[in-house]
């Protein structure tokens, strides 16, 4: 007989990807000091990545880009592809890098800076293991304003011919970078229908996130790089 004490949740599975130790062993001793995240595997390759996403089956993988052999990029291409469910977050120095774009194209969830607080790190694993978008949406328009023009050989295609007005207006938002609260506010709904909104939108446009909304709206020219 249950005594109403709800079963305390699973920790979130985490593979660690990056060529470089010192950042695995950095990563891997604060999550280490958490209770609901737990470090399940590590890799110095991105086909170590895509072994062990396979093996593992973690929640989270967090994918450097430079790695030798097979790089981040089609690493995350792999394993978004394939029949694992983990939410691959991106380990990117923003202001060098000039594959974040491609990262997102071949189905990252989103970013995390290496020179991020850690705090900040072990909040984004928890807001992505939970199927919500990683990064602030201030910082996905300044990251696709950054990228989205630069040309692709294998650009994204969704028709929006099924889309509704209402859906179309709430992926305009959803593209110049607003929250739920702030889509609620804007169109005068509440946050729970703006919420429906954006579940039926990731449905009909097969995007994996919220993130991959975003390039869809500034692929389909809803919205400009300077808006």
């Amino acid at each position: 007989m249950s005594d109403g004490t709800a079963a305390p949740a699973e920790p979130i599975r985490v593979v660690l990807a990056d060529d470089q130790p010192l950042v695995r062993t950095a990563l891997r001793m604060v999550m280490a000091d958490t209770a609901d995240i737990d470090v399940v595997g590590e890799a110095g390759t991105g086909d170590e990545a895509v072994r062990l996403t396979a093996e593992l089956a973690p929640d989270v993988v967090m994918m450097d880009i430079r790695m030798p052999g097979m790089n981040g990029i089609e690493a995350t291409e792999r394993i978004a592809a394939g029949p694992a469910t983990a939410h691959v977050v991106v380990l990117t120095t923003f202001d060098d890098d000039d594959y974040v774009y491609g990262a997102l194209r071949a189905g990252a969830a989103g970013f995390l800076v290496k020179d991020m607080a850690l705090d900040d790190i072990l909040a984004a694993v928890r807001v992505v293991a939970a199927g919500d978008a990683l990064i602030a949406p201030s910082v996905t328009r300044r990251l696709i304003k950054e990228f989205a023009g630069r040309p692709s050989s294998s650009p994204l295609r969704r028709p929006l011919t099924a889309i509704t007005d209402r859906e179309r207006e709430v992926l305009v938002l959803v593209g110049s970078g607003l929250s739920n609260a702030e889509i609620a506010e804007r169109l005068f709904i509440s946050v729970a229908t703006a919420k429906t909104y954006l579940t039926r939108l990731l449905a009909k446009l097969d995007a994996r996130d919220r993130v991959q909304l975003v390039i869809i709206a500034y692929e389909a020219g809803l919205v400009s790089a300077s808006r």
